[in-house]
């Protein structure tokens, strides 16, 4: 069995426990969540089919030396540096963050880069951090938070390169 086959199953296993959990609460819960549940997937499968494909047009439109180049499994802790800023500095949600670590393995960036690339764009993306976490949290903690969460993106690459390629 491979490994995308028991994820799904165990999401749409988790889906069915908790839609008899609902069932449980009564049925006006159920339909309730349904319609809502409905209304949402609705709303964000265009965004994550525009994402896909969209990675798809910029894997083909961004010459492969340029990826190779900047983060390439040959360029080393120069291309870690170089994902961990673009990291930080690319905005938007997971549609976004997960689709251009996607094209940089397609065009052969490096495991250890795109790592340090996912790792810095979840833990620390500057719009994030200016539009989300300082709006409803102290600015003193969020830049607490995000300079202890600096090493991370870093110490995910040496594992990766420590590890070895996957």
């Amino acid at each position: 069995m491979s490994a995308a086959l028991l994820i799904d199953i165990i999401l749409w296993g988790s889906v069915a426990a908790v839609g008899f959990l609902a069932l449980q609460r009564g049925r006006p819960v159920l339909i309730a969540s349904l319609r809502d549940g409905t209304i949402d997937f609705i709303a964000v499968v265009p965004r994550i089919a525009l994402g896909v494909v969209g990675s798809g047009y910029i894997a083909a439109v961004i010459p492969q030396e340029i990826i190779t180049g900047w983060l390439g499994p040959h360029s080393g802790w120069f291309g870690v540096l170089t994902a961990v800023i673009a990291g930080a500095a690319t905005p938007g949600g997971p549609v976004i963050g997960f689709s251009i670590g996607a094209v940089a393995l397609k065009a052969g960036g490096g495991a250890p880069q795109v790592i340090a690339y996912v790792v810095a764009w979840a833990l620390f993306a500057f719009q994030r951090l200016l539009l989300w976490e300082i709006p409803f949290m102290p600015a003193r903690f969020v830049w607490f938070r995000a300079a202890v969460s600096l090493p991370f993106p870093f110490l995910a690459a040496a594992i990766a390169m420590a590890i070895g390629k996957p």
